[in-house]
């Protein structure tokens, strides 16, 4: 089963198709919009449908899920999606499949005009193998099996890597200093594209003026060029953010380059870099890298396991790799992006026979089959143990004997669901205004260690529009700690500027009574 129960569009379909999601992707400027493909490898859609991005044959938005026909029993392998938005995927047999916006083309099929159902893309690439495929904002390439790449779709700044900037209506080879080698891996920022070789060597075109190609310069390149500044690193992955990129080399080491408005690379600062510098040096070796064009977050994985977290984050700016309880970097996007996006297709395991008892247990949660209680909270279904909620919860070790059935009526269904998860995984993978919520049943359960999780959360997602809500929770729940946090960040805010309309409705006098308050509250105390 795969775990997407931290995206919100999938909490609109019942438990038992839920179980049988195999792939998944979230997509969208809003993050509205969901593909899924079943263990049966029947694909369905939901969302909002803008530009016919579902694929299913007219631009009706949907909550029910619809079947994608064309697409069913074709086995998808390899996903990517523009800002358009556009899709464009490959299947096991090597075929590529586009549809969406097509304002420039990107959908390679040598017009513009908006592609509402999956169409083979096939001018070059009918005798090609197709085995991954990238998207940039409105530009598109794919990566055949024996290491060619292919671009299409729009070029003003040389991202289509043809020489010009002439928009290039059907998939052309990337050539030049790439025709004899053998690339192992691609990968696209909104308005550039980066390379890996199977040496490991880099190679970037398109835009780079915020220095994202890693050149060491911010000019534009129409054609691929080397990163000079890598010349004897060995690179196995790549992730390109907006204006951003991370590198991975086979060592564990983690660069990054590009803009870094937001400290999406990492380095302790908000200065764009055109050369990659190393980031996590005091950190275990790293083996995976996340990043979306479409956002300007960042994470990577250790070995032991452990996820971190950088750049924009939910409002805030992390300028240094944060330390999470997530345990997959998918969870980081999930929760954290703006707009909440998969950075890649989110797949099954392909370890499940292998499974630690951590994610055994992560695994059972709301498990239908071997589940011997149910909760019915807002309508909705939740499956549990009795036994793991007795040794996990005291109160529930009170509250549990012979029930099969429990409503719960004092809290909402995305509370009580991330309560119970909590129970199985010892993390909390909320939206902070949602974890106010839990905050709450914490409290009443007296779950001290769920309630430091909850303040940790709302911490890390404080902004200036939220952060009178919360600041309020941490007054009724008695947060002492989240409470002083919530003070200090409204009044360093209030003396950093002289306007207040960021904190909505409340106008400046109100603004002011109510920050003279804070000391009363111990908000000013060092």
């Amino acid at each position: 089963m795969l775990d997407v129960g931290k995206w919100p569009l999938f909490a609109l379909l019942p438990p038992q198709d839920l179980n049988s999601i195999r792939l998944a992707c979230v997509f969208g400027a809003s993050g509205n919009e969901t593909l899924y493909v079943t263990e049966n490898d029947e694909v369905f859609a939901i969302g909002t449908n803008c530009s016919g991005c579902l694929g299913t044959g007219d631009i009706q938005s949907t909550i029910e899920p619809r079947k994608i026909e064309i697409l069913c029993g074709k086995k998808i392998v390899h996903l990517s999606y523009g800002s358009g938005p556009h899709v464009v995927l490959t299947t096991s047999d090597g075929e590529v499949y586009a549809w969406g916006n097509n304002g420039y083309s990107q959908l390679g099929n040598g017009t513009t005009t908006q592609g509402l159902s999956p169409c083979q893309v096939s001018t070059n690439l009918l005798n090609k193998k197709v085995i991954e495929v990238a998207c940039g904002s409105h530009h598109s390439m794919s990566l055949t099996s024996d290491g060619e790449v292919y671009a299409w779709g729009y070029n003003n700044c040389g991202q289509v890597g043809s020489g010009s900037t002439s928009n290039q209506p059907t998939p052309r080879r990337v050539a030049s200093c790439l025709q004899s080698k053998v690339v192992a891996t691609i990968a696209c920022g909104q308005s550039s594209s980066m390379a890996v070789l199977d040496n490991g060597e880099v190679y970037g075109w398109g835009y780079n003026g915020n220095g994202q190609l890693g050149l060491g310069s911010n000019g534009n390149q129409p054609t691929p060029c080397r990163l000079a500044a890598l010349q004897g690193i060995h690179v196995c992955q790549i992730v390109c953010g907006y204006a951003h990129a991370l590198a991975l080399t086979d060592e564990g080491l983690l660069y990054s380059w590009g803009a870094n408005a937001y400290g999406q690379l990492g380095s302790g600062v908000k200065s764009n870099q055109s050369c990659p510098i190393q980031i996590m040096m005091d950190r275990e070796r790293v083996v995976e890298i996340a990043a979306c064009h479409s956002t300007h977050t960042s994470a990577a994985k250790t070995q032991a396991g452990q996820v971190y977290m950088w750049g924009q984050c939910r409002g805030q700016s992390v300028i240094h790799p944060h330390l999470t309880h997530f345990t997959c970097t998918d969870d980081v996007f999930a929760c954290f992006a703006t707009p909440a996006v998969t950075w890649r297709l989110l797949s099954v395991a392909e370890s499940d026979n292998h499974l630690t008892v951590a994610q055994s247990m992560k695994k059972e949660f709301d498990s239908m089959e071997t589940s011997d209680l149910k909760f019915l909270v807002d309508g909705k279904t939740i499956h549990a143990h009795k036994s793991i909620l007795k040794i996990r919860c005291e109160h529930l070790r009170s509250m549990l004997h012979d029930e099969e059935v429990i409503e719960i009526d004092q809290f909402s269904y995305p509370v009580y669901r991330a309560f119970l998860e909590y129970l199985y995984t010892d993390s909390v993978s909320l939206p902070p205004e949602d974890a106010i919520g839990l905050l709450d049943l914490a409290a009443f359960y007296r779950e001290n260690s769920l309630k430091n999780l909850c303040e940790q959360t709302i911490k890390q997602g404080i902004s200036v529009e939220n952060a009178f809500t919360l600041l309020s929770a941490a007054v009724k729940y008695q947060a002492k700690g989240l409470e002083e946090f919530c003070f200090k960040f409204c009044v360093n805010h209030l003396t950093a500027v002289t306007q207040t309309q960021g904190f909505g409705d409340m106008d400046h006098e109100l603004l002011k009574d109510f920050i003279s308050k804070a000391g009363k509250h111990g908000a000013f105390r060092n």
